[in-house]
This record gives C-alpha cells, structure tokens and sequence, in this order.
C-alpha cells in the first residue's frame, strides 16, 4: 500500500483526525477499520497509522511507530528553476522532477514563456496553478516514497528569480543549460564535489541569449545536455538524473 500524506503534529496517545483526502483514498482503497496504512507529514516523519472510523470526508486513525526517515533525500539539494511551459506540461515536470529527486522547484516567467502569470491581473490564475502543483509534489512523494515535501517557490519574471537568487541564496553551483553551450553538464559536475545545485531551464525555445547574458552576469555557467536539442519538459529531467549518476553513485548501487 503506498504511503499517504497527513499533516503532523501527531499524537500517539490520542486518535488523530485524518484529512478529507486521506479518508477519500481510504475509502478507494476499500481499508476497513482495525487495518493500519503507512502515513509521512512531509517533514521527514513517518509512521503507521490504524484506522479507527471512516465516514463522509473525516476519520480517525491511532498513531504508532513515529520515526523520522529521509534516507531518499540526497545531502544536496536540486532546485529546478523552470521557465513556464505551456499546456500541460508544467505538471509533468513538476512531477518528475520530484521523482527524481528535486527539493526545490522555482517557475519563472521567461521573455519566451508561453504561459503568462507574472501581471497583477494574473495573480488569482497563478495561486491556482500553485495550489495545483503543490497537489501534484504530494501525490508524487506518496507514489516514490519520498518523505520531504519540496518546496514550491512562487512564480516571479526571470529576471526577479535572478535578483532574488543571487541576494539570499547561500552559494551554490549554478548552471544555466543551453543547447548552444560548449561545456558539457558531466564535466563540470565531475569538477566540483556535491554542493547545493541550481539547473536552469528555459521554456519552450530556450532562453534568449539576453537572459543567457543576465544569467552569466549572475555567476550561472552555460552547460550542454549533449548533441540533441531536448524539449523543455524533458532537459531538467535529464540534468537531475545526471547530477545523481555523478555524485551520487552509493545511490545508484542501492537501487540496482
């Protein structure tokens, strides 16, 4: 049975309400009163959780062998700075990124976004579209395990995320992929020891070299993927997934 998210603090000596979701999927799931069902807060906590009483949207469920567990998180973190991409695709990246193992995901509205939720008159659509994501992080952890919700960075111009990123981001590795760049993603990992990581990726049509200038300007390095031209919502997949075979290899041998 796959793990569900609910929301701590929790108690052990006393039942604990369950969310409308949760009692939602219980009763999908057919669980019947007295079968225990594994839970996480998102937080890095786990436990098991037995059903006392399901009925409508609320529940109770007793609370037992509370233990923290993060051994899925890497000891640095990957945040995904996403150009918005249009249609659905934000929510496949979103996805699977998380699936790969991002902990932070940064949309940015870039000159070449097809999507547009940066003006004053956007601002209901873009809370939608977050709230939507964040849907979208939790059901993700639920289905690989994980136990950290990653956070959801609201969305901002390119130009803001690079303002804001250079003033309170602790320093970290910072790549920009391009499929103009002459240096290769492998060898600038292979140059560098596991550190914090910022990949930078443009919507549909790349960045434009303006905003590829503004990023340098900002200590970013232009880095290649390769020969092929990826689309959008498959090059940051690609980056997370080789930041791992590069640094994180007692990963990879656990999962073989």
């Amino acid at each position: 049975m796959p793990q569900f998210y609910l929301p701590g603090p929790w108690e052990s000596q006393k039942p604990t309400p369950l969310t409308p979701e949760v009692a939602h999927h219980l009763r999908v799931r057919r669980v019947q009163t007295g079968e225990s069902f594994p839970i996480f807060d998102g937080k890095g906590q786990v436990a098991r959780a037995q059903l006392l009483s399901l009925s409508g949207k609320s529940g109770l469920a007793q609370i037992t062998e509370i233990r923290t567990d993060t051994h899925r998180e890497t000891p640095y973190a990957i945040t995904l700075a996403q150009g918005l991409a249009g249609g659905d695709k934000m929510d496949w990246i979103v996805e699977k990124a998380i699936e790969t193992g991002a902990q932070i995901i940064a949309p940015m509205q870039c000159e070449r976004s097809i999507l547009k939720l940066t003006r004053s008159s956007d601002h209901e659509r873009a809370q939608k579209r977050l709230t939507h994501w964040q849907g979208i992080i939790q059901a993700a952890c639920e289905q690989c395990d994980r136990t950290v919700l990653a956070t959801l960075e609201p969305i901002v111009t390119f130009e803001d995320y690079l303002k804001t990123n250079l003033e309170n981001q602790k320093p970290a590795l910072k790549l920009l992929l391009s499929p103009d760049a002459t240096k290769s993603i492998y060898t600038v990992l292979a140059e560098h020891p596991p550190q914090d990581i910022v990949l930078m990726i443009g919507p549909e049509g790349g960045h434009s070299p303006e905003e590829e200038a503004d990023a340098q300007a900002a200590g970013y390095q232009l880095i290649s993927l390769g020969e092929r031209v990826l689309r959008t919502e498959t090059a940051g997949i690609v980056a997370i997934t080789a930041v791992h075979s590069i640094w994180n290899p007692e990963m990879q041998n656990r999962l073989k």
